[in-house]
């Protein structure tokens, strides 16, 4: 399982990391954006750079939250503690697209940081991620700890480096990567030609 990947080489696939506003973003948005379901990729935002840098400035934060307002979605908390450490909420992540819940447990994730402004280091917000997709807390520990969700998260990381991803949001498809907020549009006008 730790070098599986998507069986359909045209399906996209959703680079991202839980602790990145434009990921948020692109999260919220991609299912209903592009014609094809997407594989949901979890990956260590630390080896990309961030669309939205490290420190985020004011002035990038202003633009996220008039993003989330275009976007129709809740305005945006931002958690006390920033930038967070996401390792332990990406190996949760990555449990979650073991089991089947990458989406569910992703989309409540990016909601608890950005919606609800909790900081995705604490423990606490993590279980209650997975408590929104009916994941376990004792399940949750057990599958951040094994040594085979940590591989695969390198796995993940690995992938996206090889296939071109120089930053996050990225969206493959095929040979093609698009990275930002924009990656949507583009990946979007990519598959439908395609269709």
């Amino acid at each position: 399982m730790v070098g599986s990947s998507t069986a359909d080489p045209d399906q996209p696939v959703f680079f991202y990391d839980l602790g990145s506003p434009p990921c948020y973003l692109v999260a919220e948005t991609i299912m209903t954006a592009l014609p094809v379901v997407p594989e949901w990729e979890p990956v260590l935002g630390s080896q990309f750079a961030a669309t939205d840098g490290d420190d985020t400035a004011e002035a990038d934060r202003t633009e996220i939250e008039r993003r989330a307002q275009e976007l129709g979605l809740q305005p945006v908390r931002w958690p006390r503690r920033w930038p967070p450490d996401t390792e332990r909420a990406m190996l949760a992540a990555t449990y979650a697209k073991r089991i089947g819940r990458a989406v569910a447990f992703s989309l409540a994730a990016f909601r608890q940081a950005f919606a609800g402004g909790r900081d995705l280091t604490e423990e606490d917000t993590i279980l209650i991620a997975g408590a929104a997709c009916e994941m376990h807390p004792t399940a949750l520990h057990k599958g951040i700890e094994l040594a085979s969700t940590h591989e695969a998260l390198i796995h993940a990381t690995r992938r996206a480096e090889s296939a071109g991803v120089t930053a996050l949001p990225a969206i493959q498809i095929g040979a093609h990567v698009y990275v930002g907020e924009q990656a949507i549009h583009h990946a979007a006008t990519a598959l439908n030609q395609s269709l």
